[in-house]
């Protein structure tokens, strides 16, 4: 029998999806990538992806539980990342219903497929399951930084959708002795984020006015902190989690927060401007409830895992910002 592993990736056309891909067929996997039909593939982040032997895509949504079913017993995998999501927090208060439907009860759908493979095929499949910081919600700006142990107050559709994922995990970890684990990661960014999010907005802007392209950039709210780390690192925090010995819930982050302020004045100094030249701020980009501030603490990982983040904020920054002055010069 083969030794060799094999992954389900859900959202594997998301960021986080394409680089844990990438990274689990370097190390030697076969990689089944969910995607959802539709006329017209979105496969940015993929498309390298498409002529390598090892990787598959495979059609299924969260909101169908017997498509989830059909691609956890084709791929028969080995571990389960489940990224899929409704994953822009501003969107969750137009589509509530969306955003909890794929965000929460997704999860338990999927959490069902593998409780009911792993019975009938008397094999164990670990399975990790994409949490978030806004679960924790309102944070005491300069206080201690959330850990595992850490109330949750979410403020928003997605941070209540998510808890609500977290805890399904939790209790079928607790109920059936699945090897399930919960990620809780804080920001993490990389040159493959929608260009919805507000990182990669300050990034593409950024590239586009050096380049003579754009001349004002309109944002919300700017007194809002963040801990950012580098996506590619955080995909190995996932994989760590499900090589251990028994399942358990870990916080991924820097420990570090940085203000919205700080990206700007770090993305226009990559190519020498002061952001405030060029910033303007637009009440249609304001949230109805704003999460100001969030820093996690990955002790717990750092200890268990020897996990902790590689890239620094200032690198994170200046790497989404040259790639897409590059894209828009090759455009």
């Amino acid at each position: 029998m083969s030794s060799q592993k094999t992954a389900l990736i859900t959202g594997v056309n998301g960021m986080d999806g394409s680089h844990l891909a990438d990274f689990l067929l370097n190390k030697g996997y076969v990689v089944y990538g969910m995607e959802r039909r539709s006329s017209v593939k979105n496969r940015i982040n993929t498309k390298h992806l498409e002529s390598n032997d090892n990787f598959h895509f495979v059609i299924g949504d969260m909101s169908d539980s017997e498509s989830l079913r059909n691609i956890v017993y084709l791929s028969h995998p080995d571990e389960v990342y489940n990224l899929a999501a409704q994953s822009f927090v501003g969107s969750s208060w137009a589509i509530p219903l969306e955003t909890s439907d794929t965000n929460g009860l997704g999860v338990l759908r999927l959490l069902n497929a593998v409780k009911q493979y792993q019975e009938h095929n008397d094999k164990v499949v670990k399975f990790y399951q994409a949490s978030t910081s806004e679960m924790f919600g309102l944070m005491e700006k300069g206080g201690s930084s959330a850990n595992e142990q850490t109330v949750f107050l979410p403020r928003s559709p997605y941070g209540i959708a998510k808890l609500y994922a977290y805890w399904m995990v939790r209790n079928y970890r607790e109920s059936y002795g699945l090897f399930a684990c919960n990620g809780i990661l804080f920001n993490h960014e990389s040159e493959r984020r929608g260009i919805e999010f507000v990182t990669r907005k300050i990034s593409d802007a950024v590239a586009r006015i050096h380049l003579g392209m754009q001349d004002k950039l309109l944002l919300g709210n700017l007194e809002v902190w963040r801990d950012w780390g580098y996506a590619p690192d955080y995909v190995e925090g996932m994989w760590l989690m499900l090589q251990q010995d028994t399942p358990s819930d870990y916080v991924l982050a820097t420990n570090e927060a940085y203000s919205l302020e700080q990206f700007l004045d770090c993305a226009f100094k990559v190519v020498g401007l002061d952001w405030r030249d060029y910033v303007e701020q637009d009440e249609r980009y304001m949230r109805p409830a704003e999460v100001p501030y969030l820093r996690g603490n990955y002790g717990l990982a750092n200890d268990k895992l020897g996990w902790k983040p590689k890239t620094s904020f200032e690198e994170l920054v200046e790497i989404m910002v040259n790639n897409d002055i590059n894209l828009l010069r090759k455009d």
